[in-house]
Parts: structure tokens; C-alpha cells; sequence
């Protein structure tokens, strides 16, 4: 791979990186600590959704961000041939 194209994958990589860092910002610390009053106002199976969120829903959301940055690295890798081939 050229030096261009090496850039270029990291900086997708790095911009991947940083959406979902700040996704998971959100969920773990504006949803369970800054917006918790507000969130508090809605109930999910009795539970304040601001409560939640600081005990279940930031966790969750963190798997799921796991899964979806494997497979925008694995479209990345392939798009830049630096895939595992099988």
C-alpha cells in the first residue's frame, strides 16, 4: 500500500474512532449523569430512563458499538485490500 492510501485508512479509521467515541460519550455521560432529570421523566419497566441508562443502557449501547465499528473496519479493510483473506 502507498503512503496516499495508508493515510487514508487511517484517517477513516481514526474518524470511525472518533464517531463512535462520542456516541458512546453521550450514552454513558449525557444520558446517565447531564440529562438524567430529564430522562427521568420517562419510565422503562418502571425504571427512570436516565437510571437506566447509567446502569444498563450505556453498556448495552457500548456492545453494540463494538459490532458495528468490527464491521466498518472489515468494509474498510476490504475497500483498502489490507482485508484477512480466507
Amino acid at each position: 500500500m502507498n503512503k496516499e492510501k495508508m493515510k487514508a485508512y487511517w484517517q477513516r479509521n481514526l474518524l470511525y474512532l472518533v464517531v463512535l467515541l462520542i456516541i458512546w460519550f453521550l450514552v454513558s455521560y449525557g444520558a446517565g449523569i447531564l440529562f438524567a432529570d430529564a430522562l427521568n421523566s420517562i419510565r422503562i419497566g418502571g425504571f427512570p430512563l436516565g437510571f437506566w441508562f447509567a446502569q444498563q443502557g450505556s453498556i448495552y449501547v457500548f456492545v453494540i458499538l463494538i459490532f458495528v465499528y468490527v464491521s466498518l473496519m472489515n468494509k474498510l479493510d476490504k475497500k483498502f485490500d489490507v482485508d484477512e483473506k480466507e
